[in-house]
């Protein structure tokens, strides 16, 4: 399977990268060709964002290395599916199966906003996942009881937020909210499902310095770090928000970028950095559509030139409940 990839608006031009999902494959002589190329050619980008994408580019080399080849074998249709009688892989559309939810008891919910967006954003969840977070709440730069938003006396920046991530942590720790097993930190335009997410941490141990989202990297290629990308979601244990705290790492200013000042914890720490790919930080239309069509998303983001509600409903709104059948046949993998 792979992904047709439109390489500008102003070029009609294709580019066709692989659906890590049905699984890839090189040749070894390629293998070596690459691994000689990255010693002697640094990458020219300190990001990674979508590795498949990416790294699809890196091997194609503009036009000068292979392009990629369709197997029809290579599929993302359920294994039930009559389409699946040819396929060597097939795709699980069901959220991975561990074991039981975790309980909503287990989960706080921390949303960063600001005053600019207490009507205009915080409505949107209310009216979508906020019934479905049992403790939940809004941390803003003005306090709001209709809300109510809570104001930790950092200033609200236009970007970075790392301070107020940071107050989140310290918070989160305290007494000041219930003691629970995992924090999930979101912006006031994340859209989430909660039962689903409750689905996918029966699959990580809660005692174990857990990091979980959609994974970026930066300057990988020189001893850089990974690190979760905040829009769609960042989820973290509580041993694993013990040890950063603990740690003494610390904003360098109040509008660092919070996601990667975490990275750059995480990654001094020796602590993983767990990627899923349900979580996401753009749009569901800025994605492949296949790509999207063999999944269970738990996250999107960003309420730009669309209906978030309505992004909500079709997307996220829950549809899955795992049966204690299911849940007792094992798990699936993830």
């Amino acid at each position: 399977t792979f992904f047709i990839f439109l390489t500008h608006y102003k070029n009609p031009s294709i580019f066709k990268y692989p659906d890590f999902a049905a699984s890839w494959a090189l040749s070894i002589p390629l293998v070596v060709r690459l691994a000689k190329k990255v010693k002697e050619e640094p990458l020219k980008s300190d990001f990674t964002i979508d590795l498949k994408h990416e790294v699809a580019l890196y091997i194609w080399d503009n036009g000068k290395g292979p392009h990629l080849t369709a197997v029809p074998e290579l599929c993302t249709v359920p294994e039930d599916s009559p389409q699946a009688s040819h396929c060597a892989t097939t795709v699980s559309k069901k959220p991975p199966l561990c074991g039981e939810p975790v309980n909503k008891e287990d989960i706080f919910v921390a949303v960063k906003t600001c005053k600019k967006f207490h009507s205009e954003r915080v409505p949107v969840i209310k009216k979508t996942w906020e019934k479905d977070a049992l403790f939940l709440e809004y941390y803003s730069d003005h306090a709001d009881p209709s809300i109510p938003t809570i104001n930790l006396g950092v200033p609200n920046t236009e970007r970075g937020h790392c301070g107020k991530t940071f107050a989140i942590l310290q918070r989160f720790l305290s007494s000041a909210v219930p003691d629970t097993k995992w924090l999930l930190i979101v912006d006031d335009d994340t859209l989430i499902s909660i039962p689903r997410l409750q689905v996918l941490l029966s699959c990580y141990d809660s005692s174990e310095p857990v990091s979980l989202g959609e994974r970026y990297g930066y300057g990988l290629s020189q001893g850089g770090y990974s690190y979760i990308t905040g829009g769609g979601g960042m989820v973290f244990s509580r041993e694993a928000v013990v040890r950063l705290l603990k740690s003494g790492c610390k904003c360098y200013s109040n509008d660092a970028p919070d996601d990667m000042v975490l990275g750059m914890c995480l990654n001094a720490l020796g602590l993983p950095v767990t990627h899923s790919p349900l979580f996401h930080q753009a749009r569901p239309e800025d994605y492949a559509r296949d790509f999207l069509a063999h999944q269970v998303p738990i996250s999107f983001h960003k309420h730009w030139n669309i209906d978030p509600i309505a992004v909500f409903n079709k997307w996220l709104k829950n549809d899955f409940t795992a049966s204690q059948d299911e849940l007792k046949s094992g798990k699936t993998e993830l």
